[in-house]
C-alpha cells in the first residue's frame, strides 16, 4: 500500500533553517505529483507547495515564496522541502501528500489521496 514518511522536523529560532523530507513506496513515485501542506490547531490544512512529478512544475504558497524550496529525487522516490528563513507563523505539523497517477499538482488538499503522518515544526522567536 501506499507509505509516506516524513522526517526532519524539529525546533529551531526565527531566521533559522530546516529541511523535511518524505520518504514514498508503494506506488510509482516518479508519476505522481507531490505536496507539502501545513496545519496548526483550529485551523484547515493549508497547501506549502506542489511538484509536479518529473520537477518541472512548482508552486508555492504566496506566504513562503522566495524562502521555501520543494524538490524530489526520484531515483530515491524522497520529496524535500528546503525551509529558510524560518518565522514563528511557519509553526505547524508539516504533511507530506501523494496524487498516485496523477502527474500534474492542483491546490485543492482533497485531491491528494495519500499523506504521511506529519511532523511538528516549532519556530521559536
Amino acid at each position: 500500500q501506499v507509505q509516506l514518511v516524513e522526517s526532519g522536523g524539529g525546533s529551531v529560532e526565527a531566521g533559522g533553517s530546516l529541511r523535511l523530507s518524505c520518504a514514498a513506496s508503494g506506488y510509482t513515485y516518479s508519476s505522481a505529483c507531490m505536496g507539502w501542506f501545513r496545519q496548526t490547531p483550529g485551523k484547515e490544512r493549508e497547501g506549502v507547495a506542489s511538484i509536479s512529478s518529473r520537477g518541472a512544475y512548482t508552486n508555492y504558497a504566496d506566504s513562503v515564496k522566495g524562502r521555501f524550496t520543494i524538490s524530489r529525487d526520484n531515483a530515491k522516490n524522497t520529496l524535500y522541502l528546503q525551509m529558510d528563513s524560518l518565522k514563528p507563523e511557519d509553526t505547524a505539523v508539516y504533511y507530506c501528500a501523494a496524487r498516485p497517477r496523477y502527474p500534474n499538482c492542483v491546490t485543492d488538499s482533497r485531491a491528494y489521496n495519500a499523506w504521511g503522518q506529519g511532523t511538528q515544526v516549532t519556530v521559536s522567536s
